[in-house]
């Protein structure tokens, strides 16, 4: 019965969208003034959304009116799938609203979207156009993109954390490896022939697949990861092709796209609750126990080789 309920509603839905857009074709041909693109753009993203029955529908009309319908469209399509590891309990969520692990953690396995406090899992958009149409206006807002970043569209997606306890495992250790409050998140590059990859914060770095031969990013040891990158140990700077995945350890939450886990806990990148973070960062007085991502190197320079 709730999936006939579920059909009925979108039938409903989807039949009054038609009758707002013959209303403004009506509007349009009467002579009348009506809004414009940007009101086209959310009511045929909202159609979109009824048809799909898609879970983060709610969040279309907030991303198209930050970035424009095509980019507000690619951040909702490229946002991964986030597997957790077996064990762990702890969900990102919006800061603004759970500080607290009360607050941020989920003790069901299999599909999860909200936590047992009822907050829904929540990632934070940053995006840095560098296509040949937008780099001047990214240039202007302090965004680096020469060199290799030049061409390219940028969609980072920041997941907050209560805290972080990366030797939970170890009790000898103390408090050692424990902080408050935790940013990570996975990155996404569209280059211009359509080619998308991805990487993920680990620690002091950023990471491709689960691998050995990361330690020297994860350490924030530039002579160590370059070596293993020239010699083709591991992906240039972090990148690989995407795969719309993020796996992600339990008690430091640090990521990678591809390796070995054990997985109880995912949440599709279509329930994952998405929130321009640029509003935010110009406004928010908040204080972290680590650098939030506007104050981050990579914030502007969407090629920064450490998390700080």
């Amino acid at each position: 019965m709730r999936g006939s309920e579920r059909g009925q509603s979108t039938v409903e839905w989807v039949g009054t969208l038609g009758v707002v857009a013959l209303l403004l074709v009506g509007m349009v041909a009467a002579g009348a003034r009506v809004p414009g693109v940007s009101l086209a753009q959310v009511l045929g993203s909202k159609l979109l959304c009824a048809v799909a029955l898609a879970d983060g529908c709610g969040d279309e009309p907030v991303l198209i009116a930050a970035y424009g319908g095509e980019v507000g469209e690619m951040v909702r399509k490229y946002m991964p799938m986030l597997a957790f590891e077996e064990g762990s309990r702890a969900v990102p969520v919006d800061f603004r609203r759970c500080r607290v692990s009360s607050c941020s953690d989920m003790s069901e396995d299999g599909l999860v979207h909200r936590t047992d406090a009822g907050l829904a899992v929540t990632a934070f958009v940053h995006v840095i156009d560098c296509r040949e149409e937008e780099a001047d206006h990214a240039g202007a807002a302090g965004a680096h993109c020469t060199g290799p970043r030049a061409g390219n569209l940028y969609l980072q997606y920041w997941t907050y954390y209560a805290d972080s306890a990366t030797l939970r495992e170890i009790p000898i250790v103390g408090g050692e490896g424990f902080h408050q409050d935790d940013w990570e998140g996975v990155q996404i590059r569209v280059r211009p022939d359509g080619r998308v990859d991805e990487r993920a914060s680990s620690h002091n770095g950023y990471n491709y697949a689960l691998n050995a031969v990361n330690w020297g990013s994860d350490a924030g040891l530039d002579v160590i990861k370059d070596a293993t990158e020239g010699f083709g140990f591991r992906a240039d700077n972090g990148w690989g092709p995407a795969r719309g995945l993020l796996l992600v350890s339990g008690g430091s939450h640090a990521g990678n796209a591809g390796g070995i886990a054990h997985v109880d806990r995912f949440t599709p990148g279509r329930r994952v609750h998405l929130i321009p973070l640029e509003p935010i960062a110009a406004t928010d007085n908040s204080t972290f126990a680590i650098s939030p991502p506007w104050e981050k190197k990579v914030w502007l320079d969407p090629e920064a080789e450490h998390t700080d």
